[in-house]
This record gives structure tokens, C-alpha cells and sequence, in this order.
């Protein structure tokens, strides 16, 4: 199944960051988030990436043009350093598109943009490139595909802490809550979406506002609850992801699992 990832966009919440580099070129440990996010599709099958570029899509293209293998796989030098033999491979078997869906457009734009690389696909994936996750992808999938819904996204908690405060007119707070102990769900931006997603778009359309309410107006639109996810959308947790990978207890990293 084909993977679309939406990796144009100017990564304001990470400005201390983003100001060299496009938001999913961040690093966690020695390598971006975005390489983690394909790593992870990977491990469950699905190898055919489509990268909607467009803030410093030099940066992306350059990462996997000049990619280095030796950086995150075992291997052996020989003769000082002029052989070198991998004991496995990362990317050998990915196959890359990289489309430059421009610099200002939002994700339905994008996504418009790169119609033709998925016309022949009944489903397809889709992500923001800015979080990750140990979900069962698989599974989300086949409850999806036994459905007649048009899309799917993963509905997970917050993964930030802030309070959730309710008012009367006149200002008087009636209560406040830590989101933690609330019943809210977000739209992580992990998608599965059927090729009928494009008759639900229009011109100009952000992917989850005009088309996300025209298919829940025909029911046609699954979430799927998962408690599993992990967002980057701050510093402190780029830092804290960075701790997990640099601590060997990434949960996401399911591709180191026997």
C-alpha cells in the first residue's frame, strides 16, 4: 500500500529547530523523524513512499540522495577504511517519490497534488510526519477495509498536558480539568483513506475540515481510537522522544523487535 507523507510544511511550533531544516528532518537520536515514520510503515509492509515537499525540500532530498547506511546498521571496515560491508540494509528495498507540492499549500493541497502517484491505489496511507506511534497498523487497517467508510484516522489523547476550563456567559468558571483526565481525543495524523477521499474535495480544501465534515455527514468517516501515540510538536518533546531512542526503549522502533 502507498504511503503519502505530507513533509512541506514550516514547522512553526518547532521554530528553536525548524529554522535550517523542514520539521520532518528534526532529529530523534542520530536520525529524523521522518526516517523513524518510514521506518515504521516499513516494518509492516508498505514501502512506497510519496513525499509531499515543499518547506526546504533540498534538505529531504539531499538526506536520501547522499543517505548513509552505515549511520544506524552494523558493518564491517576493511583495507583503513576504503571497504566497507553492511551486515543489513535500510532503504535498499523503499521506493521514494519525492513531488514538490509547494511552499504555502495546506495538506488537502498537497495531497491533490500527488492524486496521480495513488490513481491506481483503492486505498492508500497517509501521515503528517510528525508524530509516531507502536500501533498495530495492520490492524487499524483491516477494521477499516471492513467497513464502507471513505477514511480512517487514529483518534488519540493529547499528547501535551494543558487544562480544559468550561464558563458561563458572564465569565464564572464552572469547571477545570486537566485534559489527561478528559474524555478528549485528537486527530494524530495517521490516515487510511480509499481513493473516493477525492471526490470529497474541493479546490483550495484543507484535507480535515470541508471534506472530513462532508463524509461525517454521510457516516462515511472512522475513527480509530488508539492510546498508543507519541506527538513532536514542542521542543520538550522532541527532547523527551530523543531521550527513548537514545535510551534503547523507543517504543516505536518495532523493526528491532525479534
Amino acid at each position: 500500500m502507498k504511503v503519502v507523507l505530507f513533509c512541506g510544511g514550516l514547522g512553526t511550533r518547532l521554530r528553536e529547530l525548524t529554522g535550517e531544516i523542514p520539521k520532518p528532518m528534526v532529529k530523534i537520536g542520530y536520525r529524523p523523524i521522518l526516517w523513524h515514520l518510514m521506518k515504521y510503515y516499513a516494518h509492516f509492509g508498505h514501502k512506497d513512499f510519496i513525499l509531499c515537499l515543499g518547506y526546504k525540500a533540498d534538505v529531504i532530498k539531499q538526506f536520501f540522495l547522499n543517505y548513509e547506511e552505515w549511520i544506524s546498521n552494523d558493518f564491517t571496515m576493511s583495507r583503513g577504511g576504503k571497504e566497507l560491508k553492511l551486515e543489513r540494509n535500510d532503504i535498499e528495498d523503499w521506493n521514494i517519490t519525492f513531488v514538490d507540492t509547494g511552499l504555502h499549500a495546506n495538506i488537502g493541497q498537497r495531497l491533490m497534488a500527488v492524486r496521480r502517484y495513488v490513481e491506481n491505489e483503492e486505498m492508500f496511507l497517509a501521515n503528517y510526519s510528525d508524530g509516531l506511534t507502536d500501533m498495530d497498523l495492520n490492524r487499524m487497517i483491516e477494521t477499516f477495509r471492513a467497513t464502507d467508510h471513505v477514511a480512517a484516522f487514529v483518534a488519540a489523547p493529547p499528547s501535551q498536558s494543558f487544562h480544559l476550563v468550561k464558563m458561563e456567559p458572564g465569565g464564572h468558571v464552572t469547571s477545570i480539568k486537566s485534559v489527561k483526565d478528559s474524555d478528549v481525543l485528537i486527530n494524530s495524523g495517521f490516515f487510511v483513506l480509499r481513493q473516493r477521499i477525492f471526490e470529497y474535495m474541493r479546490p483550495g480544501d484543507e484535507l480535515v475540515l470541508a471534506p472530513f465534515a462532508r463524509l461525517i455527514a454521510e457516516r462515511k468517516l472512522l475513527g480509530y481510537r488508539c492510546e498508543r501515540f507519541w506527538c513532536m510538536d514542542t521542543f520538550k518533546e522532541q527532547q523527551e522522544l530523543t531521550d527513548l531512542a537514545n535510551s534503547g526503549r523507543a517504543p516505536w522502533e518495532l523493526w528491532k523487535t525479534p
